[in-house]
């Protein structure tokens, strides 16, 4: 896992400062699951004033030499689609390099030209043109639901459908064409796999399941599917957080389908751009936030700061922690030992007092956290 803004959490914002588009985000820390991306949507991020944890999930392996798709190439020379289903930019052009590679790149692109070329997205598209062939449809969500629906629709009994894989196989789409009378020939072009380094994916995992993040972002679905398996034995705690506390944002529909098969809500752009994403996020994320009025100030819980009176002041994780479980319920007191609840793992009563100290000490102004003589803390309502 990678800190992309280490010691950016002690820098106190001013008011002016906080109210100026670069700094909407401050406060926040979101975790980046994306490989091939992942600076650029680090980047956009940043330039917001996030606080950015990278841990790619999955890399793309090409298979450029791999049999599986060298014979789905032959297939298609062999026997022409009708219909071409163009998923992914990255994935029309690695087929078209394996086939030059191949010595059937001329072949190839005179089948496609005479097929109805659906592409799944403006990334799809842009590769079937730079190619010098031209697409019939596109779908108004990118979503495969729709082209289903609208290949269907159209009528593919006793057609053949070239279908481009997303990075593994999509059973549930080639089942539904094949259930109306289409011929499905699936053309692996790229693979997921593991990351080289899995650490840190499981360590997102962690903070996931600890609140320590306040968002997470996926661009596939297997991205998805890598999160919850390194959660291993953790993964009902982790479905939790994100269900509670630490905001799911997907860049579409395909890839928010995983989750929100486990009841998780998910925030997604209206159209999949990574800058759509940073949108909706920037529109999302602190609407969640809590607002606290308290002796005549103003207290607004952010990821890792509270902003007081309008100015930003950083957190650690203790004193964190220990203001959002009192901003819970105004007014109510809580004994250290259910503060001692909501402390990283391993902490003791003594934390707790030393988490207290230092969440006045940052926030600067007297009696928010008032102490109840024997029994514990509370912020007055």
């Amino acid at each position: 896992m990678t800190d992309r803004t280490p010691g950016a959490r002690r820098a106190v914002l001013t008011a002016a400062a906080l109210a100026e588009p670069t700094a909407v985000l401050s406060g926040y820390t979101i975790g980046v699951t994306a490989d091939r991306r992942k600076d650029e949507l680090a980047t956009l991020l940043e330039a917001r004033g996030a606080r950015v944890v990278l841990a790619p999930a999955l890399r793309i392996v090409p298979i450029s030499d791999d049999a599986e798709l060298r014979a789905a190439t032959r297939a298609c020379l062999d026997t022409p689609p009708d219909i071409v289903l163009v998923n992914t930019g990255i994935g029309m052009r690695g087929w078209l390099e394996a086939a030059e590679n191949w010595g059937l790149g001329e072949p190839l692109r005179a089948v496609l030209a005479r097929a109805y070329l659906v592409a799944r997205g403006p990334k799809a598209r842009a590769a079937v043109r730079t190619a010098g062939l031209r697409d019939q449809w596109s779908p108004d969500g990118e979503g495969y639901e729709e082209v289903v629906d609208h290949l269907t629709a159209r009528g593919v009994a006793g057609l053949t459908v070239a279908m481009q894989l997303h990075g593994e196989s999509q059973p549930e789409y080639t089942e539904a064409l094949e259930s109306a009378g289409a011929r499905v020939i699936e053309l692996p072009v790229y693979r997921w796999a593991p990351p080289t380094d899995p650490a840190p994916l499981h360590r997102l995992a962690d903070l996931i399941t600890g609140r320590l993040v306040d968002a997470v972002t996926f661009t596939s679905a297997a991205a998805v599917q890598a999160v919850l398996r390194a959660a291993g034995p953790g993964v009902d705690s982790l479905l939790d957080a994100l269900r509670d506390d630490v905001m799911a944002a997907c860049v579409g529909p395909v890839t928010s389908a995983p989750l929100r098969r486990q009841g998780i809500p998910v925030v997604t752009p209206g159209r999949a751009r990574l800058s759509a994403l940073v949108r909706t996020i920037v529109d999302e994320l602190p609407k969640r936030a809590v607002t606290l009025q308290v002796s005549g100030h103003s207290i607004t819980l952010r990821g890792h700061a509270a902003v007081v009176d309008g100015e930003l002041r950083p957190l650690a994780p203790a004193p964190m922690a220990v203001l959002r479980a009192l901003a819970t319920s105004p007014g109510r007191v809580l004994s250290r030992a259910a503060l001692l609840h909501a402390l990283p793992r391993g902490a003791d009563e003594h934390a707790v007092e030393m988490a207290v100290a230092r969440l006045r000490a940052g926030l600067a102004v007297p009696g928010v956290v008032q102490t109840v003589v024997k029994r514990g803390y509370r912020i007055p309502s």
